[in-house]
């Protein structure tokens, strides 16, 4: 595998830490986070090109407060620090931070004194995204102040002969102007970063990868109908072909066309040995009576498990299964392991609940993967725009769009809206500006309508497109007028228990993504 260079990301406990690795890899060069308390020689021993010194919640003169060990910047390694790391930079280093009286929270002006390496090129008056009740006030010898705002005297500094340099503000939130651009003059005009990292490389390298794990050897992978298990399967199919076998347990509670999706359009593309369990009526079945969200959780995830254990135990009594393919991502890893690498993933991202006599080794093709690093991989992988840039579903399915008892009428009814709301999103040209947008289906509610010239006692349904990065937090979509009006008429005109169309404005927090 070719050894590219790699930045380490410091993460202080900012809430940006996965951004600022995604922005390092939008500039072409590999990243990966590693926690604070990470000794600094384990990070010297990972031979990274750069280092970036991550935000954080603290005060850097609190009791408690993460340092930076000066042997950081004595070992000849580019370092960058960003708002507390540019901080702890400043103070590791002699220089003085304190508290100003005046703190900086979301858009604030900053201006360019001296432009210098780091802000070459970017406007003198800027508008960038702070959040600091401290500033640096003297920046540490050797280093030459290029900008300042009212609330920090020093808002950016850097030492080209120690490869040292920093802001105050977050350059990896779009919201700071020019972000992006002094991120990049970091990386390869100080750092002296080549860029050549990217996610379509990343196909050769791990097909010889997991030629190299597997051998001759059998696998098995469960596809879900989502971005990371249809990625991660075309992957490994791509490296070993045969050799592994899918499997697609149809529950019966995916939206219009999803099934087919995977039955069809994936084979087509990836030639995939794919095992399909028709489990409708197992998982309806299951469900019969239950209106409680948590437990149509906890019911399709038993179902799934007992539906997959019996068709592995069959395929492997025929094929003799060694490894199972897991869609793990990033954020999974970080999320659950502190970023230091430990396979501690969450465990509703496993196939978990197998048991003892039927584990398998797990094979993990995208674990160092940011989602919208999947999908540029999938497109990569020659899979269709459809499937790769799919919106987020829920492994429950529709079962948790539905409030109320789940059956096989109500799916029918929530798959016709959700169809017209998902056509006419595409229609609009609006797919990829939407994160998701679940349409949930009130089913134990009725309310007077209008239809026809006659009194209806129909179903209201629930609009909730939303804006997110990450997921962590979401934005309800101002989707155009026009759009809302089209699919609030189609739905109330075609699908007949439907006579009401509601819109979701809730942002997340305080509300979920889904209703339950």
């Amino acid at each position: 595998m070719t050894e590219h260079e790699l930045v380490l990301v410091v993460d202080f406990g900012a809430q940006y830490a996965q951004l600022i690795a995604r922005r390092v890899r939008e500039a072409n060069v590999y990243s990966e986070i590693v926690p604070s308390s990470m000794a600094v020689e384990e990070m010297l021993a990972r031979k990274p090109k750069a280092i970036v010194l991550s935000g954080g919640p603290q005060s850097v003169y609190a009791e408690g407060a993460p340092r930076v060990e000066s042997g950081l910047f004595e070992a000849g390694v580019p370092a960058f620090g960003i708002c507390y790391g540019f901080q702890a930079m400043a103070q590791t280093l002699g220089g003085d931070v304190r508290r100003t009286g005046l703190r900086e929270f979301g858009r604030t002006p900053v201006t360019v004194g001296a432009a210098g390496t780091l802000l070459a090129g970017i406007p003198v008056d800027l508008s960038v995204w702070m959040s600091h009740g401290d500033a640096v006030h003297a920046a540490p010898a050797g280093f030459d102040v290029l900008a300042a705002s009212e609330g920090a005297p020093v808002a950016a500094f850097e030492d080209l002969d120690r490869k040292l340099a920093g802001v105050q503000w977050h350059p990896e939130v779009l919201h700071s102007q020019a972000g992006q651009a002094v991120l990049e003059h970091f990386l390869y005009d100080i750092a002296g970063c080549k860029g050549d990292w990217t996610t379509t490389n990343l196909v050769d390298e791990q097909v010889e990868l997991i030629r190299k794990q597997v051998g001759d050897k059998q696998v098995l992978c469960a596809l879900s109908g989502g971005v990371d298990s249809a990625v991660a399967a075309a992957l490994v199919s791509k490296a070993i072909g045969d050799q592994l076998t899918c499997v697609y347990v149809d529950h019966g509670l995916q939206r219009a066309g999803e099934s087919d999706q995977i039955e069809k359009d994936f084979v087509a593309v990836t030639g995939t040995r794919l095992e399909v369990v028709d489990a409708e009526d197992q998982f309806l079945g299951a469900l019969a009576g239950v209106t409680e969200p948590e437990q149509k959780r906890k019911i399709v995830g038993r179902e799934f498990i007992r539906t997959f254990e019996a068709t592995a135990r069959k395929l492997d009594a025929e094929r003799h299964i060694e490894y199972l393919v897991q869609g793990t991502l990033y954020p999974d890893v970080v999320e659950s392991g502190g970023g230091t690498g430990t396979a501690n993933i969450k465990s509703h991202h496993n196939v978990g609940g197998l048991p003892d006599d039927l584990q398998f080794s797990l094979i993990e093709p995208l674990r160092t993967l940011f989602k919208d690093e999947v999908r540029e991989l999938g497109i990569a992988l020659g899979l269709p725009e459809s499937l790769v840039y799919r919106h987020p579903f829920p492994g429950p399915g529709l079962s948790i769009r539905i409030i109320g008892e789940v059956t096989k009428d109500r799916l029918e009814i929530l798959r016709a809206a959700d169809l017209i709301a998902r056509t006419e999103l595409t229609a609009a040209g609006l797919d990829r500006d939407i994160w998701q947008f679940p349409v949930v289906l009130l089913a134990d509610v009725r309310s007077v309508g209008v239809q026809g010239d006659g009194r209806t006692y129909g179903h209201p349904v629930v609009l909730r497109p939303v804006t997110s990065e990450d997921a962590m937090t979401a934005d309800w979509a101002r989707l155009p007028y026009e759009v809302l009006e089209k699919i609030s008429t189609r739905i109330t005109n075609e699908v007949d228990e439907i006579n009401r169309v509601t819109l979701d404005i809730t942002s997340k927090p305080p509300g979920t993504i889904e209703w339950e």
